[in-house]
């Protein structure tokens, strides 16, 4: 009687409520950001969760112009230096305690990782 009080909880335990896990992956270069969102979505579709995504958030593009002079002398030369941030949205219908399984792995640290849990 015990152990099928232990095995009721035990399968209550298991099923959790799944979520929309919003993952919002920013970065200056694509080349590791890409790794890291089909890394991600690769993962969870082998634990056979649903994902959309990655969705590529338009790039937005930073510009600074200087003078290349110090002192301010001399022909007006400027100089222009531009970075670009670059994001995707990944989603994923999961519970929120797989997160932490899906993303167990190393993530290049030009990488910038954003969670948001919607509940259902």
């Amino acid at each position: 009687n015990m152990e099928t009080d232990k095995d009721k909880t035990k399968g209550e335990e298991t099923h959790e409520e799944v979520q929309k896990i919003r993952m919002t992956l920013r970065s200056k270069e694509t080349r590791p950001l890409e790794a890291a969102c089909s890394e991600i979505v690769a993962r969870a579709k082998n634990q056979g969760y649903q994902t959309h995504g990655p969705k590529r958030i338009p790039t937005k593009t930073l510009r600074i112009t200087t003078r290349k002079s110090p002192c301010g002398e001399g022909t007006n030369s400027w100089d222009r230096f531009e970075m670009r941030i670059h994001k995707r949205v990944v989603d994923i219908m999961c519970p929120s305690s797989v997160v932490k399984e899906i993303t167990n792995f190393r993530i290049d640290p030009g990488v910038d990782v954003n969670l948001i849990v919607w509940k259902q």
